[in-house]
């Protein structure tokens, strides 16, 4: 009994020593599994916000992948930027998800210039680049710019930095003739126009987009932004009452020609169906605020979301009435020229169009005191279209040019000398000023959408500056 006894215990031992060792031999074959991706994708990166020069910066950069399989990865190895230096990128450990995802890097320093800091990363084999804004000026202080070029140029580099890698090439291109001529009034979205469309940008970018037209426009109530504002309801107005998708604010773009920069040249695109805002800046001043464009369909009061608008752009159409509402038979003899006009001679979206070398109607140096200076206020429904100080500025060219400056209209055929009210009011109605400088053209045509009125279309030119040193 006592060996048996014994036998079954020895056997036990024995069996439990097989288990214990096969227990361990298994423990110690494991092996740790390899984080893997199939693709990473820069072009989407999401950078958390603008770093500043010669400040210190700690921001984050999202980058997505695809292809994940789910395994753990450690903390990475500072990578230096490029272009712009002074700032390092470090991938955060975490852990990949099972197909798409995003990978965090942590970005610290201090950038030692404006500019576009670029960081190459690589991960698991797959390589890419993706860059963060740097501006001139501290973002959280624009409001504080001591210059509208200042400000505009940082809530400019403000906005990129809530775009990815991807957008911002979109909004940020070359600055030639070539793209500054690229403008239209069609409902064309970026078929004819430059930039990135309202449409396709979240509601912080968009928000950001906005800050920068803002910044630029005019503040007159009426006119700038509140102005382009109400053209962009016009716009929706359209969408909702037969005009379809192409109509409507999210057809809208903002483009950069140029890189922005307080140093450097570059100008403002903003534009859409009935509007186009080309602005430039160079070292911090503006140089140029045409070509400019503005037109509103329909005319009169509307009501769009709930809001009831009263007639985009009827400032500068009645600025321009009262203004030939001024002249007396015979200044209205010699003003008017021959000819029907269908459109602007100086049409948005025209590459070949110029300005014609002899100017027609009356001198204004030749008209009655009253007249003279209502010429003048006719201007400044458009000049009102952007800041104050560059209204200003161009004011007082095309003061001092006042009396070098011709007015001209032709078609009024019901009009009566005056009588401001009985100009511009039906089909090819028309009328222009040409300066040494200022162009402006003002034109009636038959509604597009709404067919039983008239629409108007502007144009704001400058001889000397439109497309500047380009």
């Amino acid at each position: 009994m006592k060996y048996r006894i014994f036998t079954i215990c020895a056997i036990m031992i024995a069996l439990g020593a097989t288990l214990l060792y096969s227990c361990k031999k298994d423990k110690s074959s494991d092996t740790k599994t390899t984080a893997t991706i199939t693709a990473l994708t820069c072009g989407s990166a999401v950078i958390s916000a603008t770093a500043t020069i010669n400040t210190v910066y700690a921001g984050t950069a999202t980058v997505p992948y695809t292809g994940g399989n789910g395994a753990a990865y450690s903390v990475g190895t500072a990578i230096s930027s490029t272009g712009v230096t002074g700032l390092t990128a470090t991938l955060q450990a975490g852990t990949l998800a099972s197909g798409a995802g995003s990978l965090t890097y942590a970005i610290a320093g201090t950038p030692t210039s404006a500019g576009t800091a670029t960081f190459a990363i690589t991960f698991d084999g797959q390589s890419c680049s993706f860059t963060v804004t740097v501006s001139s000026a501290a973002t959280d202080g624009c409001s504080t710019s001591t210059t509208t070029a200042a400000k505009v140029t940082c809530l400019a580099n403000a906005f990129l930095a809530t775009l990815t890698t991807t957008q911002q090439a979109s909004v940020v291109i070359a600055l030639n003739k070539t793209n500054a001529e690229r403008w239209s009034n069609l409902p064309c979205g970026l078929s004819c126009r430059n930039g990135i469309l309202f449409s396709s940008l979240t509601s912080t970018q968009l928000a950001a987009a906005k800050a920068v037209a803002q910044a630029a426009f005019g503040t007159t109530t009426g006119e700038g932004y509140d102005e382009w504002t109400q053209i962009l309801a016009a716009d929706d107005y359209l969408n909702a009452n037969g005009g379809g998708s192409s109509y409507g604010d999210g057809n809208y773009i903002i483009a950069f020609l140029g890189t922005p920069s307080i140093t450097g040249k570059w100008m403002l695109q903003i534009g859409g169906h009935h509007y186009a805002q080309n602005i430039t800046y160079d070292a911090g001043t503006v140089t140029s605020i045409t070509p400019l464009h503005e037109g509103v369909e329909p005319h009169g009061s509307f009501t769009e979301n709930g809001v009831t608008y009263t007639g985009p752009i009827e400032s500068e159409h009645t600025a321009m009435q009262t203004m030939l509402g001024t002249f007396t038979s015979t200044e209205l003899a010699s003003a008017k020229i021959s000819g029907t006009f269908s459109d602007c001679l100086m049409i948005p979206g025209s590459t070949t169009n110029t300005f014609p070398t002899t100017k027609q109607g009356i001198q204004v140096s030749s008209l009655s005191t009253t007249a003279q200076a209502a010429v003048l206020a006719a201007m400044m429904p458009w000049l009102d279209d952007v800041d104050a100080t560059s209204t200003a500025a161009f004011l007082a060219i095309y003061k001092n040019e006042l009396a070098s400056t011709y007015v001209c209209y032709a078609s009024n055929t019901s009009a009566v000398a005056g009588t401001a009210s009985s100009f511009l009011t039906t089909n090819t109605d028309y009328v222009r000023i040409d300066g040494p400088s200022v162009w402006i053209e003002f034109i009636c045509q038959t509604g597009v959408v709404i067919q039983s009125q008239i629409h108007y279309h502007t144009v704001m030119r400058d001889h000397s500056r439109d497309y500047i040193g380009l």
